[in-house]
């Protein structure tokens, strides 16, 4: 049974920093690319940041690039995500996700992803 842990979210003020961590069980976590989504309330769930399965290349969407961060350890099973610069609008529930497929290269389509964690809540008071 594969499943996803986050931790890390809370309140912080407009340009303060959070780190949100993923702890993965139940697959081979070093085969899958992993990525970080958001949902605000009334708006689709949007991705946010992918990290290969070595760890070897990152992407960002444009909203949050050189702001937030995405690592791994792959010994540990965990995926992390630095939030710096914290702004309102990245307020938002953060879900940690598994690609399907093993060894892809990332990607940002919420249907590539199959195992997702149950999310935690950011709030960036202004």
């Amino acid at each position: 049974q594969v499943q996803l842990v986050e931790s890390g979210g809370g309140l912080v003020q407009a340009g303060g920093s959070l780190r949100l961590s993923c702890a993965v069980s139940g697959r081979t976590f070093s085969s899958y690319s992993m990525a970080w989504f958001r949902q605000a309330p009334g708006v689709d769930r949007e991705f946010v940041a992918a990290i290969k399965w070595s760890g070897s290349s990152t992407y960002y969407s444009d909203s949050v690039k050189g702001r937030f961060t995405i690592s791994r350890d792959n010994a540990k099973n965990l995926v992390s995500l630095q939030m710096n610069s914290l702004k309102p609008e990245d307020t938002a529930v953060y879900y940690c996700a598994t690609d399907r497929r093993v060894g892809s290269s990332f990607r940002t389509s919420i249907a590539a992803y199959d195992y997702w964690g149950q999310g935690t809540q950011v709030t960036v008071s202004s």
